[in-house]
């Protein structure tokens, strides 16, 4: 008999246990809904707008950037979220979230085309790709498109301050680009692969001519050309590079390899090395 009303004492313990943390359950799980709806709840949107502001001035960046997306899902079709979509992409920005700050830009570009803010939205695109750019070593596919994106920023909005600056980062990127180039060109020179070296150093002299790897280009080029039994093609590369940079190393290095198999510097207007460099020096 007190065996029988043991067990039936557990059992009931048992289920009184069952029910008590099925309630504690329920309890957690209303108090989980009620946080969720504190925290999403609506709320005016000058005030979300001022905190996502506050959040940016004290350099939260990232609470920032979800404080304007916040804006914008609460108030979708106010003022604030239009201005909470470009200040959104430069809190991303401010954070080096490059990839979220470009999406945010560019939905600002495809929602306000005629927004006075929209050349902003173009610089941030491009600078967010600009600060990507990688070293040489690596795929220059974001370089690509930072240069890309910058070019158009000045096509559109040339007159502004922000074109100014995209044209000093062009100059930068092209220079960038051509040091890839140069990057890989040396490696096949080194590894005897001439004809592949010259279409890389070819690649600098015809599309980045005002750029800083234009003499060592052109060096390289003689030392290939030569290495190839094409001496006409290395005495016009030494006459560009005398011709337009006399007073380089790199001139002088060329110099000597002509001057090594009994060669000199010769021009010919008719060259695509001349051809390439007439308009530009």
């Amino acid at each position: 008999m007190f065996g029988m009303m043991s067990f039936v004492f557990s059992i009931r313990s048992a289920s009184i246990l069952h029910g008590f943390a099925c309630a504690l359950a329920a309890l957690s799980l209303l108090t989980a809904c009620s946080e969720d709806e504190e925290v999403y709840r609506e709320q005016p949107v000058e005030e979300l707008y001022n905190n996502a502001m506050d959040e940016l001035l004290d350099g939260s960046f990232i609470d920032a950037a979800k404080g304007f997306d916040e804006v914008e899902r609460q108030h979708p079709y106010s003022v604030w979220a239009t201005r909470a979509q470009i200040m959104a992409a430069y809190a991303y920005y401010k954070n080096n979230n490059y990839d979220e700050s470009i999406i945010s830009a560019d939905r600002f570009i495809k929602l306000h085309p005629g927004h006075r803010d929209v050349a902003y939205a173009y610089y941030l695109n491009a600078v967010s790709y600009y600060e990507q750019i990688s070293d040489v070593g690596r795929d220059q596919g974001v370089t690509e498109l930072a240069l890309l994106s910058l070019q158009e920023l000045v096509r559109r909005f040339p007159d502004t301050s922000y074109a100014r600056d995209a044209r000093l980062k062009i100059d930068l990127t092209r220079d960038h680009l051509a040091g890839k180039e140069m990057d890989v060109g040396r490696y096949y020179l080194t590894r005897g692969h001439y004809i592949a070296a010259v279409n890389r150093f070819r690649q600098v002299i015809e599309r980045y001519q005002t750029t800083s790897h234009v003499p060592e280009a052109l060096h390289r080029l003689t030392e290939a050309y030569l290495s190839l039994g094409m001496n006409h093609e290395a005495q016009v590369a030494g006459a560009v590079l005398g011709h337009n940079f006399p007073g380089s190393d790199w001139y002088l290095d060329s110099y000597a390899l002509l001057e090594g198999v009994d060669l000199r510097p010769e021009a010919d207007n008719q060259s695509w090395i001349s051809q390439a460099l007439d308009s530009v020096f």
